[in-house]
Parts: C-alpha cells; structure tokens; sequence
C-alpha cells in the first residue's frame, strides 16, 4: 500500500443540516459499485440511506452519528466519515475532522451559508482541513450558484471561486461547465451514471469564459508562471492550471467551488474526480504528535509504513460485538493479533483481535491495516482520544476539541428492574461521547445527563429505551439554589431539657456574619471562648450542629453559603451537659438567629453567548431580556451577531426550543456557568411559598 499513499484520500462531507449530505454519500457509494440500489434519506421503501444505520436516524430522516465507508474511484481509494449536521451532534464533526486530511463542504444552492456551515468551517480551520465547496440541490426554486459563492467570500471569508459554473437552474438545470477543461458535463441514464462530455453550448461560452478569466486571476496569485503567462494574455491549458488548483487548495487560502444535486444524480462524478485531483493524500498533511518521552516535544508523524505504529482511536461505538474502535493510523503498520501499547492508560498492552474496514454498519476484515488507513478494532478497551503504539515510542496524538456540555435533564429508570440496563447505557453513551455528560446531584439525589441539546438527550433517552429496553423518567433538575446572609447578628440560645434521670442543658453565646470574599467557601467557624465557658471537648459537637443546619437552610431547604460563626460565651452543667445538647443548641441557636441576618436565596447565574444572523439581532436580545438576562456585550461580524449575557439558569430550560423556533433554525448558543447572584424579591417569595407547600404536603 506505501506506494499507493499518493493515491489516498480521507475524506468528510459536512455540511448545515437538510444541505444533502448524506444524500451525496449515497449517490458516492452508487457510482463507485459500494451499493447497487440507490436508498433515499426519507424514502418511500422505509430502508433509508445506507450511511444511516441507525433506526432513529431512518425515522428522523438526520444523521446521528458520524459513518465510515470506504470506495475505489478510478485509481484512488477514498475513505469517506459522513457527518451530522445538527448543531446538537457536533462532537461528531469535531472527531472525524480531527483524523480526517479533507473535507467536501457541501452547502444548499438556496439556503447558502448557514449557521451550522460556519460552525462546520470553523472546526475546518482549527484542524488545518483544505476543502472544496459544493453547492448541491441546483433543482430547487431559488437556486443560485453564484450567490452561494458570494457568501462564502462574505461570511467565511473564504477566496472562493467557481471550478464549474451551472448550465441553467431549478427545473432548467441541466449540469456543470468545468472551466478548467472547458468542457459540459451531461448526464444520462436512470440514475445520472453516464457522464457525457459535450462542447460548450453557444449560450454559455461566453460567461464561462468570463468566469475561467476570473478563476486564473485567482491562481495567478500562487504561482508565478501562471501569473506570467496570464498576464502576456497567452493561452493558458488545463496541463497549467490542475498543479496550480492542487497547490491554492492544499495551502488553505483557496476553496474551489462545484455545483450539481445528488438528488438528481448530477454532478457527483466530477466531485469525485476533483477529490482525487485537488485535496490532498495522507503524504502533504503535516500531523504532529507528543513525544511523552521528551517533555511533550512535538513530533511530525513520518506516514511511512516501515516506522513504529502510531494510531489514534478517534470513535468508539458499542457494536453487537461488543465496542468497535475506529482508528487512524499515522504511521507504522498494524497486524491481525499483534500487541499494541496504549499510552494514554499506562502502556497497558492489549492484543488487536480483529481488524476490520466499515462500510456504514457492515465491516470487511482485513489482515492488515498501514499509514493512512482509517480501520476499526473489535475487543479493544480504550477511551475516545487514546494514543496506541508498538511500544518502540511513547507518543501521544494532539487531542481534539470537546465543547462543554449546555443543558441538562434529570433522569430515572421507571422500574427498578431497569436499574442494571440503566447503568449499562449510562456508561456506554459517556465513553462514546465526550459532550455526553452524566453526574449525581448530591442534594437533590437525582442522575443528571448533560449534552448539547434538547435534541441531543432526547436521541439518548431513545434509544436507552430500544437499544436497552429501560424507560426513563425525564424531569428538568432542580436548579441549585443556595442561600446566604447580608447582616451580622448575634447567637444567644439556651438548650434545656429536663426528664427522668439526667437532662440536658447546653447554652451558647456568639455572632454570625458575611463572610468577606467567600469564593466556593461554605463556612468558617471560630472558637474564641475562654475560661472553660464551653468545654473544649464539646466545641467540635458544636461545630457539627451549625454545619448540619446550614446543609438545608430555613428559608427553602437549600445549603447555605459564605456564613462565618463565632462562639465567644456559653454555659454548662456538670452533669446535663453533653455533644448531644450543645450540637442541639447550636442547631436551634442558628435556625433562632437566622431571620435577623437578612437571609436571601443565590441562584446560579449562567453567561450565555448567542450567535446568529444579523437580521434576528432583535429577536435574540428579546429572548434574553424576557429571561431576566443581562446583556453584557455585543458584536457583529460578517453579517452574523454575537450577544453576550448573563442569565439565570432557571430561565435557560427550553431556550434551545425558542431561540431555534425564533430564528429560523439559525441561532446558536453556548452556556457556562458564571456565578451564583441573589433573586429578585418577587422570586424568592415564590420560591419559599412552594417550600412551605412542599414541606405541608410531606408532613400530612
């Protein structure tokens, strides 16, 4: 395979969801002889596309997960990573650009650059990916090629230019110009597999000649002969320009621009031809590792097979085989049954059972797997990110970008029978995902999920359900209140009691007060009492006692925080005194006290960035003020808004629903947490009237 490195390409298709991309993978698969029958997103048939295997994906008709299918065209071998396009699924895009050496960005000829396409962009650049642009869906009403292109100058700062220009479009579109052969590419047949290659129709030569003069000009800027020969006005062929196109593209600062619809079988051979000719082959991508054996130095993975193995496991599914581990390998060669060190758990050794290529859901083994290949391991125990060598290097590949996690949900299995399934899911969804989170809240005892969306958890609640037969409980968690005080008052409490045989007696003197700069700090407690007032051996139960009490606040149940506590008087009997009474007197001496502190309820405040078109900057603000949110900063940039606030976390549930609802489908959002703020008045009387209900209701 080493010497067919050059003709390797691994390669995604991302895109803005609804832009066609899995439709274009499967019209991929048709004309390379991967599949036989060509399956639509929605079909009628119900089978659905082969690149969603997923049940849930073929009822949604969206991608779920990302899938890995291999091809042949031509003389080159293409491993293809279908992505999601849903804003909830991103850590999907994130890992398969990680591993990935380029990418096909396709965007709707309608719609054009949306939000999803520039955060697709975004983790483009952050991994060095060069890309062509593939403006799909040329049969829809609206559809404009060139305006399409503009927005990828405009809105991705992109130097995009078109390689193809359309021959008509909408009901008119009847196939692509390539302006560089300057040739008309047809297509005939039932399912567009003839590509026929015609002149120029008269109607068009004259605008793509126009373009071709532009798309030179373009080149003309990274390579001087271009540039001499375009400015002598010489004639310039298709021999002169494809080294030049290769070179603009592989060095990021040129995207090429295709157009057709896979939808209507047109278009898709020549994208697989410019695959081959313009992106690059596991060879030109410089990836770096760290070598852990020399202080993290840098290490440029050499993509020869006769190096040591390094390989990244980049995706880990549960598969009915137990957990399938797909694999890059950078370098290095790996073997059915060899052993392979994993550097990330301690050089633990593990032995590579079985050595797989997946086409979707389906796997072909193979012997062996060498640089550059994408594979997948069955019987390896790893995590998501985890470097695996030969043992003759310890280094570990860069990890990817995880974003935090912006909603949660707390929930419960509906049967205690489930509670074994329940765990299972649990932990096999956490070590597939990294934006899935899960936690126990310690104060409200519930399992709370976190992920990227609503959408997001909704899909995992799912399939707990089918994929383990456990039904859940789903309830939005209780927010986290605190409470805290604003005054200082004074702590004087006798605790008597007095029964048959000893009583008790316990009396304690002291303050409580804010405590200054108390960050994370709960409380701080002080013993300043002398000449034995309390006994020294009962100060730790007097410590125990307001601790206890600060756990549920009186005002509504929650911990209090930022309190500190002096004891500087108390009394005690010879006799009645004990750890019991002065922890029992210290319990009632701060519930006695606390009412004259100014007491108020913290809840969590979250700083929310918003982004979206310009034109619903409006709207976005709206939906932040009705959320008692602040703003705190504004920008706007490339058409798009960025607005930054403060929000309370009580409002933000259901947020996901409205702001997509409100923009059209455009607006995005991220959420961490900022601080915990005092409520207004008007909620904190609503909140502690529902204590006291809930409270009444327990006691009945």
């Amino acid at each position: 395979m080493a010497e067919n490195l050059q003709n390797v390409r691994n390669i995604g298709i991302s895109a803005h969801i609804d832009s066609g991309k899995t439709t274009l993978t499967e019209r991929i698969l048709f004309y390379t002889g991967r599949i036989h029958k060509i399956e639509e997103v929605r079909g009628k048939s119900g089978v659905g596309a082969k690149m969603d295997s997923m049940e849930l994906e073929r009822e949604k008709g969206i991608t779920i997960q990302s899938a890995a299918t291999y091809a042949r065209w031509k003389d080159y071998e293409i491993n293809i990573i279908d992505t999601p396009g849903h804003v909830d699924f991103t850590v999907e895009v994130e890992r398969a650009l990680r591993v990935l050496d380029g990418a096909v960005l396709v965007l709707c000829s309608v719609a054009g650059v949306q939000s999803q396409s520039i955060t697709v962009d975004r983790q483009m650049k952050r991994y060095n990916v060069p890309r062509i642009a593939f403006v799909n869906k040329m049969d829809r009403a609206g559809a404009n090629a060139y305006r399409v292109c503009e927005q990828l100058r405009e809105k991705l700062h992109h130097n995009a230019h078109m390689i193809q220009v359309p021959m008509g479009a909408e009901a008119d579109y009847q196939g692509a110009i390539d302006l560089v052969e300057m040739k008309a590419y047809f297509h005939e047949g039932d399912n567009g597999e003839n590509v026929i290659v015609k002149d120029i129709p008269d109607e068009f030569k004259e605008e793509a000649e126009s373009k071709r003069n532009d798309l030179i000009g373009a080149l003309a800027d990274f390579d001087d002969a271009l540039a001499e020969k375009y400015l002598a006005e010489e004639e310039i062929t298709a021999e002169d320009i494809h080294p030049v196109l290769r070179k603009a593209t592989l060095s990021l600062d040129f995207t090429p621009v295709m157009c057709g619809t896979a939808f209507k079988n047109k278009g898709v051979q020549p994208l697989l031809d410019a695959v081959g000719k313009y992106l690059p082959n596991p060879t030109e991508v410089e990836n770096r590792g760290l070598d852990q054996d020399n202080d993290e130095a840098e290490v440029v993975m050499s993509m020869k097979n006769e190096d040591p193995l390094v390989m990244l496991a980049f995706k880990l599914e549960d598969g009915r085989f137990g957990q399938l581990t797909y694999m890059r390998i950078y370098q290095g060669t790996v073997n059915k049954g060899d052993f392979v060190y994993n550097i990330n758990a301690n050089n633990k050794k593990v032995k590579v059972p079985r050595l797989v290529k997946m086409h979707s859901d389906e796997m072909e083994d193979v012997e062996k797997a060498e640089a550059g290949d994408i594979v997948a391991l069955f019987g390896v125990d790893c995590a998501s990110g985890d470097t695996f060598t030969d043992g003759k290097l310890s280094i570990t590949m860069t990890s990817m970008f995880v974003p935090n996690p912006v909603i949660s949900l707390a929930i419960s299995p509906k049967d205690k029978s489930g509670l074994a399934n329940f765990s299972k899911a649990l932990n096999r969804f956490t070590k597939e995902d990294p934006t899935f989170r899960v936690h126990r809240d310690e104060e409200s005892g519930e399992t709370i999920i976190s992920g990227m969306g609503e959408l997001h958890l909704e899909i995992y609640v799912e399939r707990m359900q089918r994929e383990y037969n456990c039904a859940v409980n789903v309830g939005a968690p209780e927010v986290n209140y605190r409470e805290a005080i604003h005054a200082r008052t004074e702590i004087n409490y006798t605790h008597k009691k007095q029964t048959g045989g000893s009583g008790q007696f316990a009396r304690v003197v002291g303050y409580m007060e804010p405590l200054e700069d108390a960050g994370d700090r709960i409380y701080e407690f002080s013993d300043e009492t002398v000449g034995g007032s309390i006994p020294k051996n009962f100060i730790p139960a007097c410590e125990k006692g307001f601790e206890e009490q600060m756990r549920n606040g009186p005002l509504i149940g929650a911990q209090v925080v930022g309190v500190k506590i002096v004891l500087n008087d108390g009394l005690h009997h010879p006799v009645d005194s004990s750890d019991m009474a002065f922890k029992v007197a210290c319990m009632a001496a701060f519930r006695e006290s606390y009412p004259n502190a100014q007491p108020v309820v913290l809840e969590p405040v979250m700083k929310v960035s918003i982004e979206g078109p310009e034109e619903f900057q409006g709207t976005m603000t709206g939906l932040i003020n009705q959320r008692r949110g602040m703003m705190t900063g504004t920008a706007n940039n490339a058409g798009y808004a960025t607005i930054d606030s403060e929000v309370p976390l009580s409002e933000m549930f259901g947020f996901s629903t409205d702001l997509r609802s409100s923009t059209q489908g455009k607006g995005e959002f991220s959420m961490e947490f900022a601080k915990y703020a005092p409520v207004p008045r008007n909620v904190q009387e609503q909140l502690i009237e529902a204590y006291k209900k809930k409270r009444a209701e327990e006691n009945k």
